[in-house]
């Protein structure tokens, strides 16, 4: 036997972060979850490409048709195609969704942390701040927001990204609190390092797991947001629709109907189901206590 085999060969170390990886990916469920978001997000993406039908193309002779070979959901009481109106729909659910929750992040994670960082007095009125804007109903002064100025969908994003970053705001500055005082940033203090560059190079990066959670957690909680607001009247103006103006126009002919609600109520579910159990998955992978629990 050569030297080469007699030394037994070893693996590369693998971290514990992608054990956990492979574990949730191992699982069925979290493919699915995958599958269905990749699938509905290319749909939606593709829409003006891939619909059948042009979204706002009306035919009275076809209205109310239920689901054929001709129009897969049917069409709505103006013989519009629902399964071309459900793609676009998702542009504009998926788009409120992800650009809403990325205005809460940037907006929570640079908050918190100045204010964990700083401290004192500081903190204290920065966080007193939260502590009033959580006092107040949410749904109310968006609400508020869309009727006085302007229901469009700009106003969409910043009524639904205006209070979204309260809770990440707490979540990073309990962070930066707990590592403000670390080896680590006291030495890039003694370096000369300024305020921003200690919390962007070195405060931040350790809080990544926490915030990508969250991130991927709060996109669901603003769709659904988004169609509540749209069930009310207050979302996409016609003849523009998203997930939740569809399920409106829907409801009241649901009796005799029942396609016009089921097909986009039935998309958004998937979606807020897989995004919630993807977001979960990443608790697990991204956080040691969630990772020593499934050990």
């Amino acid at each position: 036997m050569s030297a080469a085999t007699a030394i037994p060969m070893q693996g590369t170390p693998v971290s514990e972060y992608t054990l956990a990886l492979r574990r949730v990916l191992r699982r069925p469920l979290t493919i699915l979850c995958l599958f269905i978001l990749l699938g509905v997000g290319a749909a939606s993406l593709l829409a003006p490409w891939i619909a059948p039908y042009p979204y706002d193309a009306i035919d009275l002779k076809l209205g109310s048709t239920a689901p054929s070979a001709a129009h897969w959901f049917g069409t709505d009481v103006l013989g519009r195609d629902l399964f071309s109106r459900v793609l676009h729909g998702g542009q504009i659910s998926l788009a409120v969704g992800i650009v809403g929750s990325l205005v809460s992040l940037l907006i929570g994670v640079l908050y918190g942390a100045i204010a964990g960082y700083k401290g004192g007095r500081v903190d204290e009125l920065m966080m007193r701040f939260v502590d009033l804007l959580y006092s107040l109903p949410y749904l109310f002064l968006v609400i508020i927001l869309l009727v006085f100025f302007s229901n469009s969908i700009l106003m969409l994003f910043v009524g639904l990204g205006m209070v979204q970053w309260l809770t990440m705001a707490r979540i990073v500055r309990g962070q930066v609190l707990a590592l403000r005082n670390a080896e680590f940033v006291q030495a890039a203090r003694l370096f000369g390092t300024r305020t921003a560059g200690i919390i962007t190079r070195h405060l931040l990066p350790n809080m990544t797991g926490p915030i990508v959670v969250y991130g991927t957690l709060t996109v669901p909680h603003v769709i659904l947001q988004e169609a509540f607001l749209s069930f009310l009247g207050l979302g996409v103006q016609p003849p523009r629709a998203s997930w939740g103006t569809l399920i409106s126009d829907g409801a009241g002919l649901m009796s005799l109907f029942p396609w016009l609600v089921f097909f986009p109520a039935a998309t958004l579910a998937a979606v807020l189901f897989s995004l919630n159990y993807l977001g979960d998955s990443l608790q697990e992978v991204l956080d040691p206590r969630s990772q020593r629990g499934s050990k």
